[in-house]
């Protein structure tokens, strides 16, 4: 782990626990069916009590989701409001750094989503459940994204912003999963990131003259 401004060592302690016992349950589901395993089993996978296992998730369910989303929300809310407006260019530049550094700090990697989609594989009934939260999650950074810029929570280009962060984040997770692609999940977001504004920005040549 290394340190960060998104979590501080004791919080990168505690992700490293809950992160455990997701792993542990995600590869449960995979091999099992959510109701094929034990909360008990989970805990002698990790090592730890039944009892540290509830101080993290109240459920199977919501260790195999292993987020807390409006703990996670919080995390990047106020660095990213103490920045101020310094227009919509700097929204997704301070949204894709912030979320590169918690993603580091976290200590998430390919090998987990990998263990989510064999999940969610197992359980289809799983990702109902993941993408109603992605929508909570998208309008919540949308609005923040809206009172930072000081516009309507509805204004396109809040929710715009928030399209293109989700649609970056959905190919690097593609790209650090292929053989050759970049180890770091913030690599390739940043390398999304220059790639689409390149192609935002580069000219259209004119036709050849017939």
């Amino acid at each position: 782990m290394v340190e960060s401004a998104i979590l501080t060592r004791a919080e990168q302690r505690k992700q490293r626990t809950a992160t455990r016992l997701t792993s542990a349950s995600r590869r449960l589901t995979a091999a099992k069916g959510l109701n094929g395993f034990t909360i008990e089993e989970v805990c002698d996978e990790v090592g730890v009590s039944r009892r540290t296992f509830f101080n993290y998730f109240p459920s199977k369910e919501q260790a195999i989701i292993g987020v807390d989303e409006a703990a996670e929300l919080a995390l990047v809310t106020d660095e990213f409001l103490a920045r101020g407006s310094r227009g919509w260019t700097a929204v997704v530049d301070d949204l894709v750094e912030l979320i590169s550094e918690y993603v580091l700090s976290a200590g998430l990697d390919a090998e987990e989503h990998l263990e989510l989609v064999a999940a969610v594989e197992r359980e289809p009934k799983l990702l109902a459940r993941f993408i109603g939260m992605g929508r909570e999650r998208e309008a919540e950074l949308a609005a923040l994204v809206a009172g930072r810029e000081g516009v309507a929570v509805g204004d396109a280009r809040a929710r715009a912003s928030i399209d293109l962060i989700s649609t970056l984040m959905r190919s690097s997770v593609e790209r650090i999963l292929q053989p050759d692609g970049p180890e770091q999940f913030g690599t390739a977001l940043h390398d999304s990131l220059a790639v689409m504004r390149e192609i935002l920005t580069t000219p259209t040549p004119r036709k050849a003259q017939q």
